[in-house]
């Protein structure tokens, strides 16, 4: 592996995700809670109950949760250096 792709890495060895630090919508800070969000989601925890012990209430916030889609892999394979 490149150095660049180790820092690219986190402790799980997955890419970071992108995700916006506060929505788009309300300008709520979300941005600090989506790796929780992520590893409780992983242990097959209740992605509402998750969300609402988090403090997401509203739709716009859970939607950039929810509907987040990891290209971060596919887009790597464009690079031009």
């Amino acid at each position: 592996m490149e150095k660049r792709e180790l820092n690219d890495k986190n402790h799980t060895g997955d890419t970071h995700m992108i995700i916006p630090v506060r929505c788009k919508s309300c300008g709520k800070p979300i941005g600090h809670l989506y790796e929780e969000f992520v590893e409780r989601s992983a242990k097959k925890e209740d992605k509402q109950k998750v969300m609402d012990e988090l403090g997401l209430k509203r739709y716009c916030c859970r939607a950039h949760f929810l509907g987040h889609v990891n290209l971060v892999d596919t887009a790597a394979q464009f690079k031009k250096y």
